[in-house]
């Protein structure tokens, strides 16, 4: 059974990371509970140009791979 957040981190990556897939394999996107999103080369990259530009309490994702982490 999934938590709550595993539940929306998989609906955000469905929805929003998947499309990615084809021309990001291998980067890094960040994507807001609104839908907003950054990618980047690098997980610290995301982290960085997220915190900047969507705020706290987003999900980071390896595109291609379900491999997520959240910070707040």
């Amino acid at each position: 059974m999934q938590n709550p957040k595993e539940k929306i981190a998989n609906k955000l990556y469905t929805h929003y990371g998947k499309p990615l897939e084809k021309k990001h394999w291998g980067e890094y996107v960040a994507i807001g509970k609104n839908g907003k999103t950054v990618i980047a080369p690098t997980l610290t990259g995301a982290v960085k140009k997220a915190v900047a530009a969507i705020g706290a309490e987003n999900f980071v994702f390896k595109v291609g791979d379900r491999f997520v982490a959240t910070w707040l």
